[in-house]
């Protein structure tokens, strides 16, 4: 901890709520989403494939998505929506359901300031409003690329929405045309805020900028050499801006004189993917590549060190670890665990695969594919597996894409799994 007198005078003007440092701890893999909802719960999207609630001593659980779930909003109804890299939305209401299904991954999700729908953007390019009620989905004019990000103006007439091609366009709610260009960035636009005639967005390139909602003209750059810019957050009530990035800083904006307030290493090892704030913005959320979601008082950000990162096993030096081990810890790890028991990361356990049925473990939420499958693991299936990629040897799985082209590395794998997967 630095400057230690700083920070004594700092508590001593602060409200006791704003003091601490938090953890969040139960998530079995990184933190895509947050958000902090109308009455102050934490909510956060994962690739473990789940929402969690943490509005108790232990999170709630929303199980729906077969991915990772990398989008995550509230309406204005107090509910919950999410999106994931299976392609769908999700209301979880008191039933939740599925409400929408993309072609590609969801990558962001925006509520209309009257509640009548949710907008999605995703990689296939469309924008889709869905109703929150009665009534028939709508898809916006093509995007002409990917969408990474949308979000409504406060007065909900127009919709932004930023591509992987560089451009921030805005959608006329009501007349439903072809979006007009306010950016041509160049680069693609990974995250935006809309506020009260201006837009902040972040770039694939670390440009970080804000511009007048309506013509496009630059208001404020606070572009630094790094990159990409993958989360933004607002906090209206006190005029605080959050940009997360990819070298794990957030950087913090004071949107009432366009200046930078603070900048600080959040994370040992980034990425930033997700910041929120609290209700009263004196505390940031944030997540990133580890299973644990870090809150800090906004006030002593520049008193902590970085945080995340200790005794991660993918985070080691990759020279200390066998090849076998190597490629588990690259192809494996983030989605599977080696011990017994329950797990909460996306993928089942991998302990005691040898001899087991495929899609027979108890607990877990199998891809419907491996209902009754035959196949059984072993050395030769295993092999299979890396060697044809998970999308050809098990059509309709929920495993990602994962190929291991050289025979000896499969088979250094198999030889680490054969020994780490039945220890006691």
């Amino acid at each position: 901890m630095r400057h230690l007198l700083s920070s004594l005078m700092l508590c001593l003007a602060l409200p006791a709520a704003a003091q601490d440092f938090n953890t969040y701890k139960g998530h079995g893999g990184p933190v895509m989403g947050l958000v902090v909802t109308e009455d102050g719960t934490l909510a956060s999207a994962s690739f473990d494939n789940s929402v969690g609630v943490w509005d108790g001593p232990e999170p709630r659980w929303l199980e729906g998505h077969d991915a990772a779930v990398t989008a995550i909003a509230q309406g204005t109804d107090g509910t919950l929506i999410s999106g994931g890299d299976d392609f769908a939305v999700w209301h979880w209401g008191d039933t939740p359901r599925k409400i929408g299904q993309h072609k590609g991954k969801v990558t962001s999700l925006a509520a209309s300031p009257d509640g009548t729908f949710i907008a999605s953007g995703s990689w296939d390019g469309d924008i889709v409003l869905w109703p929150m009620a009665q009534g028939q989905a709508v898809t916006l004019p093509y995007a002409g690329a990917g969408v990474n990000a949308v979000a409504y103006t406060p007065d909900g007439k127009a919709l932004f929405a930023a591509t992987s091609k560089g451009d921030l366009l805005r959608y006329d709610v009501q007349t439903m045309d072809t979006p007009r260009p306010v950016v041509r960035h160049g680069f693609g636009i990974n995250r935006l805020h809309v506020g009260d005639g201006w837009v902040a967005y972040g770039a694939v390139d670390g440009g970080t900028r804000v511009v007048d909602a309506d013509t496009g003209a630059q208001i404020a750059d606070f572009t630094l050499d790094r990159r990409p810019i993958l989360a933004l957050t607002h906090h209206a009530a006190t005029g605080q801006l959050a940009i997360g990035d990819g070298e794990g800083h957030i950087m913090m904006v004071d949107t009432n004189s366009w200046r930078i307030s603070r900048d600080f290493r959040a994370m040992r090892a980034g990425p930033v993917w997700a910041l929120a704030f609290s209700q009263d913005g004196t505390i940031i959320h944030a997540g990133g590549i580890d299973d644990v979601i870090y809150a800090w008082p906004v006030a002593l950000l520049d008193t902590y060190d970085p945080a995340g990162g200790e005794g991660r096993s993918f985070l080691r030096d990759a020279a200390t670890m066998s090849n076998g081990e190597r490629q588990f810890m690259r192809k494996c790890s983030i989605c599977h665990s080696l011990d017994a028991g329950p797990s909460r990361k996306a993928g089942p356990t991998l302990h005691g695969i040898f001899g087991r049925r495929a899609g027979t473990l108890p607990d877990y939420r199998f891809s419907p594919i491996l209902d009754g499958s035959t196949i059984v693991w072993d050395e030769t299936t295993i092999d299979a597996l890396f060697d044809e990629g998970p999308d050809h040897y098990i059509p309709g799985s929920k495993m990602p894409m994962q190929v291991i082209a050289q025979p000896q590395d499969r088979a250094d794998l198999i030889a680490f799994l054969r020994t780490a997967t039945n220890k006691e």
